[in-house]
């Protein structure tokens, strides 16, 4: 045990970069999409620059929760999740799965997309599409830091 003590800020997100911290925020996160999955049982949003659906699964959260914990800012940017699926613009071509991903293997495509939030910034928004049904998951949602 540490007696350290972790700061959070009014969400009840922790602010500081120890491994408690990051713990607490990966917890954050997971208890978010799930309050998040009730509000919405569908588990999916429209977004028009991809002129789909994008679907919330089990795979979201665990690679979000994983990634986004890391930083406060990218956690900060998961409560925002509902916008940034709707409003994200994609960025370029997709691109190809990375080979040395077990988590990617299950997609054909990758796409990146942005939101930029008013007086937040930048957030990234990495989405699979499935093999044969092209069906598009929310892999990942984390801040990008200066610019």
């Amino acid at each position: 045990m540490t007696d350290q003590t972790i700061l959070f800020d009014s969400k009840g997100i922790a602010t500081g970069n120890s491994p408690e911290d990051m713990k607490s925020r990966k917890r954050f996160i997971i208890n978010f999409y799930t309050n998040w999955i009730i509000t919405n049982p569908t588990k999916h949003i429209y977004n028009v620059s991809l002129g789909s659906f994008i679907e919330v699964k089990f795979l979201s959260i665990q690679e979000t929760a994983s990634k986004a914990a890391i930083r406060y800012k990218s956690t900060v940017a998961v409560t925002f999740l509902t916008e940034i699926l709707e409003k994200a613009v994609r960025k370029g071509k997709p691109l190809k799965p990375k080979k040395d991903n077990e988590k990617q293997k299950r997609f054909s495509k990758i796409h990146i997309l942005e939101y930029d939030r008013e007086q937040f910034g930048k957030i990234k928004l990495t989405v699979g599409e499935l093999r044969g049904s092209r069906q598009k998951i929310q892999y990942c949602i984390t801040a990008i830091e200066n610019g």
